[in-house]
């Protein structure tokens, strides 16, 4: 796709407004509370800033990706109501929130996910009510067969990227955005991009100043190698830590809008993103996944250029123990 493609795909893709979201966000309260945002005091010691952690890790699955599954399953409960069964890939986090908002409407869920997924998430998802299937060495393969098996079988194809899970998503930066001091800048991940999307709709709907800063691994960069580009570029993943971001290929109604959107794309490494999770635990002993980290760690890579009053998303904590135990037992001298 072009650069013209791209942009052409801004004026055919508005992200949510105001009213939208907030409608959103009485949806989600009727199954859980907001989340907290808090300044912690030696994580502002360590950034050399006043930092905002809004914390996603403290909802019912543990990551952000909930509010989005709430809001698309009660759409199809409503507009779709011959659905039985959807499908869906995942590495973890959107699963567990396809399967928590599903099951609750009476509807089957089956998650493709690669296999070597965590273990921890797998478990999750299955006590959640998913059926898991395990398919091909990465997410791309994963999602693959579940469009395959939405053919096959008649199912509804749930997609990683959808306007309904970018307005269910926004309704925690509506959450950080009302209940923080002005923000002059926000760190947020980007996976498939439903966080950073959900981010700069409400930043806009509000009419706020604050710049909103796309976080990459250096070791999944499609999304910032397709803004660069002015179109999508895929490329293949190899971080080790973040699967949460581990996207291959970007969606470019997500790259209309980041490109309309967002200041700049920041990437980290894997060694940056496990120094910002054990930084979590010391500082906070808040549990942080790879791309509930990453955030922090671009947050901490930009020394400050995001200004003396920032904020950023902790939006998982689904880390398996032996992962987390193996990070924390890297620990240098920070």
């Amino acid at each position: 796709m072009s650069s013209t493609e791209v942009m052409e795909c801004v004026s055919d893709y508005v992200l949510p407004g105001l009213a939208e979201i907030e409608a959103a966000a009485k949806l989600v309260y009727q199954h859980m509370p907001p989340t907290p945002q808090y300044s912690w005091p030696l994580i502002n010691q360590r950034a050399g800033a006043e930092v905002w952690v809004k914390h996603e890790n403290h909802t019912p699955v543990g990551a952000f990706k909930v509010r989005g599954g709430i809001v698309y399953m009660d759409w199809l409960r409503r507009e779709r109501p011959a659905v039985k069964t959807v499908v869906s890939a995942t590495r973890g986090n959107h699963g567990q929130s396809m399967a928590y908002a599903g099951v609750r409407q009476g509807i089957r869920v089956v998650i493709v996910v690669p296999h070597g997924n965590s273990r921890e998430k797998n478990r999750a998802m299955r006590a959640l009510g998913a059926e898991l299937i395990e398919h091909g060495e990465d997410f791309q393969a994963a999602s693959d067969h579940a469009v395959a098996l939405a053919a096959e079988h008649g199912w509804h194809r749930v997609p990683s990227y959808d306007p309904r899970l970018v307005t269910g998503v926004a309704t925690y930066a509506l959450e950080m955005f009302r209940a923080c001091p002005p923000l002059e800048t926000v760190y947020v991940p980007i996976g498939m991009g439903s966080g950073v999307c959900g981010t700069i709709a409400v930043r806009n709907a509000l009419g706020l100043r604050t710049k909103v800063v796309g976080v990459v691994s250096s070791l999944a960069p499609a999304y910032a190698l397709s803004v660069a580009a002015g179109r999508v570029v895929e490329h293949a993943v190899t971080t080790a830590i973040a699967d949460g971001v581990a996207c291959s290929k970007p969606d470019v109604r997500a790259l209309a809008a980041i490109q309309a959107g967002a200041d700049r794309i920041v990437e980290v490494n894997d060694a940056e993103v496990e120094a910002a999770m054990r930084a979590y635990f010391a500082d906070t002993h808040n549990v942080a996944e790879g791309a509930g980290a990453i955030g922090l760690a671009a947050l901490l890579k930009d020394g400050g250029a995001g200004g003396s009053r920032v904020g950023t998303i902790l939006c998982g904590g689904n880390v398996d123990s032996d992962v987390f135990a193996g990070v924390l037992g890297r620990a240098v001298k920070e």
